[in-house]
């Protein structure tokens, strides 16, 4: 990862911080199977909040059910999401990651509702949600 980010850590202080998943998920570009965060199903009033170091990233009116397997959102909180090209498995596709950590969220898609038209596929391994008090 990109040394620029205000969050620093070892590969070896990542591992002890994160669950396995959410270590090879965020650290590692990998993707948790689909349809098995308990995420995809919160319907509550919050904010999903990076798995890695606690930023807001997605408030829950952005959420919506695409279908895709993975949490879905329309927008991110304004500065919280970083864009990268990702070349990997033979796609071109747009990855965004946490602007604080690094930590990779997902990949953004030009197939969401509108206004922007954007979709937002978000690893539930990568979130955490904070309910709204």
């Amino acid at each position: 990862m990109d040394n620029a980010f205000p969050i620093q850590r070892t590969d070896d202080e990542w591992r002890e911080a994160l669950d396995p998943v959410a270590y090879r998920v965020l650290r590692h570009q990998a993707t948790e199977r689909p349809g098995t965060s308990p995420l995809n199903h919160e319907k509550r009033e919050g904010m999903f909040l990076c798995a890695g170091c606690g930023t807001p990233l997605f408030e829950s009116d952005a959420k919506y059910d695409s279908g895709c397997g993975w949490p879905s959102f329309t927008a991110p909180v304004d500065g919280a999401i970083g864009e990268s090209l990702d070349n990997s498995h033979g796609m071109r596709r747009v990855e965004v990651h946490c602007n604080v950590c690094g930590g990779h969220q997902g990949h953004v898609f030009p197939d969401g509702p509108g206004p922007a038209g954007l979709r937002y596929c978000i690893n539930g391994a990568a979130l955490d949600f904070k309910p709204k008090e």
